[in-house]
């Protein structure tokens, strides 16, 4: 899945992506740290590492002077940004390791003041800037890039940037400083093989004592590899057959395999890093540093696109050749959980895909075939041989019993012909043993498909298994469907397929167990664990998350098509899971001449009530559906309403409600107290959300960006679990009576006003 490369907003736990529109100009951090506004909170901004505005118009402003604040900001790029004016001292920002403000019309000198010891990029290319090469760039000791190509930069090249560069392989030093107006280069001319300086389009190349650096052809330090290998010694490739690899002292074994990407690298160059990486990882895996490989490749961004292979630990030539299923299941859930903290030097990641074992890996604790095993190979084939009409005539008795089963049962799938990445394929009796032979009191839930119940697998793992049944509202094509994209999607915010099982005409699907049921279970004015409103703040932000991923960070794009509150599931610790993939439709691509369509033309699905007006009518499908249905569910989460119910709609209802100033009427009174203010910024999102017409609904990632800016403002005790009121200075509301003043709301959603 490739993230969306524009407009987009990082840091340790926080990303957006922006539209162009909503900023006339590049916001300041005060900006920011104002809560009024429309903008992150000062609790983003205090904890901000990462800032990535890349591609957005800023129509012609200077980078503010309050971004040299940002204390903890490790990587700042505004790529393409409409930026003009000086640059700002950057030097103040102790941790910085990449820089990147190319392609505007930054002008003036470069601040002469030196930058972070550890900073490892800096792209100034493409602008307006004047003056000369300040020197600190020769006292940077782990710089890998530095451009300032297509500048009106003069004077001389300090040859003082390469003279301490150490000839290693494994530190890089590129240099690009093409079209300047360099008229020499000020002291020696030798470089370590390691540094590459590309001078073209200067004056100095019309002297050919500088003919090496005026070449036209262009260097990168984004080169592709592979980690330094495990075993250096030569091994027989025929005597370790995939999904086998050689490992350590020749020892064949299958390596876990899972696909993961670098969002945000800090560096240009990465075999320095290799080491750390390693370390990174496996440190918290709780593996050892030698049982990872990979191989990576530099994508658009720049992001790292890497295989990984994880390889069972070897003691011994009697160690296991395969991770066991528990261990597989504990690596899984690490990635699939997020656990693995963020590094400053690595950034964020994407989890790309888990390739399992196959069902045939071979167990054996030999490498090879000996003799013996040889021979016995060759007296059972002539075994076989002699009993080769015996078998035959079984095997066609077997045949002729099955036709008869398949005229006997006519509720049987074919069986799914193609290993699924990332999901097991379960046989029926170990599903059945899981329920007990799927026993009543096993069941918790029942809808169109069928039922779902607790199972708990033969290595411990409490699992939630779906199982249509005869006359199933869901067709092999949904049950292919899901196990298809969920296979292949991995977010914290969407519910885990484990596996599925097709055979003895079943279709069952296995996921991991939610504990807390559906969000609707818990509007339910008999649930025993009410939500209150923090809780439910944060239900909407992660899911609204959740489907952001799928509409921005899945490649291609997905629409859910069937978001509602009994599709978001809540795991122990109440984090908000989108689920039930069934009737999702993978986004448009581009057609011949790139043009990509903005919508799905298709059978309209989905559920009354949730269903967007637009593409009921015109069967229109895009990813503005998915944010109506969300915006219902968001009414749910304020209302504890039905979508529809007693002939009544709730978009409908509140709608009404608030246009007569009594919207206390229909809220959730199990919420117990909550923040006006809050409560009505969120109340506009929703019904913005829910609009008729597609065009004035927010996009997921605008949803997303307001959310979280809600839930960052909240007090401490907005978020506590019971309903005790605030403090005297925020308004509170119980369900007595209504403020006495209402609070402008400053998003760029609002409604009407009153």
């Amino acid at each position: 899945m490739s993230p969306t490369e524009d407009n987009r907003i990082t840091t340790t736990s926080f990303r957006n992506l922006i539209s162009p529109k909503h900023f006339l100009s590049i916001p300041s951090a005060s900006k920011w740290k104002d809560s009024s506004r429309d903008a992150t909170s000062s609790l983003c901004v205090d904890s901000l590492s990462r800032l990535q505005l890349d591609n957005n118009n800023f129509g012609g402003n200077s980078i503010p002077d309050s971004y040299v604040n940002m204390s903890k900001l490790v990587k700042l790029s505004l790529r393409n940004c409409n930026l003009r004016g000086p640059i700002p001292d950057l030097s103040l920002i102790p941790h910085l390791l990449y820089i990147d403000l190319s392609s505007n019309q930054l002008n003036e000198s470069i601040p002469p003041n030196k930058l972070a010891e550890n900073i490892t990029t800096v792209i100034l290319s493409d602008n307006n800037l004047t003056g000369t090469i300040p020197s600190y760039f020769s006292d940077l000791p782990r710089l890998q890039k530095l451009s300032l190509a297509n500048n009106l930069l003069s004077g001389s090249v300090p040859s003082s940037i390469w003279q301490n560069k150490i000839s290693n392989a494994n530190k890089r030093l590129l240099l690009e400083l093409q079209n300047n107006q360099f008229v020499n280069i000020s002291g020696t001319t030798n470089l370590p093989p390691n540094v590459t300086l590309l001078l073209d389009g200067n004056p100095l190349c019309s002297d050919n004592t500088f003919n090496q650096f005026c070449k036209l052809e262009g260097a990168s330090s984004e080169t592709n590899g592979t980690s330094p290998k495990n075993s250096s010694d030569p091994c027989p490739n025929q005597r370790c057959p995939p999904p086998y690899e050689f490992y350590v002292n020749c020892f064949c074994v299958a390596p876990l395999i899972i696909g993961y990407r670098l969002r945000s690298p800090g560096f240009s160059y990465f075999p320095p890093y290799f080491n750390a990486f390693e370390e990174y990882l496996t440190s918290n895996l709780k593996l050892h540093a030698n049982q990872l490989s990979y191989t990576f490749e530099w994508q658009v961004g720049p992001r790292v696109l890497m295989i990984l292979k994880f390889f069972p630990e070897y003691v011994d030539n009697n160690s296991s050749r395969t991770f066991n299923s528990s261990e597989i299941q504990r690596i899984r859930n690490m990635f699939t959980g997020w656990v693995i903290p963020n590094r400053d030097l690595f950034g964020p990641y994407d989890l790309m895909d888990l390739v399992p074992y196959n069902n045939g890996t071979e167990t054996s604790s030999n490498s090879g075939l000996s003799t013996g095993a040889l021979v016995g190979i060759i007296l059972g084939s002539i075994a076989c041989v002699i009993s080769l009409s015996a078998i035959f005539i079984l095997i066609m008795l077997r045949i002729r019993l099955r036709r008869h089963d398949a005229v006997s049962k006519p509720h049987h799938s074919s069986k799914i012909s193609i290993q699924i990445g990332g999901t097991r394929a379960f046989t029926y009796v170990e599903l059945s043993a899981a329920t007990n032979n799927f026993d009543n009191n096993a069941q918790i839930g029942q809808g169109g498909y069928g039922k779902v119940y607790k199972g708990i697998l033969s290595n411990g793992t409490m699992v939630a298994i779906k199982r249509a049944q005869q006359g199933s509202l869901q067709g092999e094509k949904e049950f292919l469907t899901e196990i298809r994209i969920l296979s292949r999607i991995h977010h914290r915010n969407l519910v885990s397929l484990i596996g599925y099982c097709d055979e003895e005409g079943e279709q069952m699907l296995v996921y991991e167990f939610m504990s807390n049921g559906t969000l609707r279970d818990h509007l339910s004015v008999t649930s025993e664990k009410p939500l209150n409103f923090a809780m439910r703040l944060k239900i909407a932000l992660e899911s609204a998350k959740g489907l952001m991923y799928l509409h921005t960070d899945a490649d291609p794009p997905i629409f859910h098509r069937d978001v509602k509150s009994s599709n978001i599931l809540l795991d122990s610790k109440f984090t908000a899971k989108v689920a039930d993939f069934g009737l999702s439709r993978l986004a448009p691509v581009s057609d011949v001449q790139g043009i990509v369509p903005g919508h799905v033309s298709t059978v309209v699905k989905g559920t009354p009530g949730y269903l967007d007006p637009e593409y009921f009518l015109t069967h229109t499908l895009t990813d503005k559906s998915d944010v109506y249905s969300l915006g219902v569910v968001f009414l749910e989460l304020l209302t504890g309403m039905h979508p529809i119910a007693h002939g009544k709609n709730i978009v409908r209802e509140v709608n009404l409600a608030f246009e007569s100033g009594e919207i206390s009427s229909v809220i959730d009174k199990n919420m117990g107290s909550y923040p006006f203010e809050h409560a009505e910024k969120f109340l506009n999102l929703a019904l913005k959300c829910s609009e008729d017409e597609p065009e004035p609904r927010p996009k997921m990632a605008e949803v997303v960006r307001i959310l979280e800016n809600m839930c960052s403002v909240m007090t401490d005790s907005d978020t506590t679990r019971d309903t005790s009121t605030t403090s005297d200075s925020r308004k509170t509301v119980s369900f007595l009576g209504t403020p006495s003043s209402s609070s402008t709301i400053n998003t760029p959603f609002v409604l009407r006003t009153q």
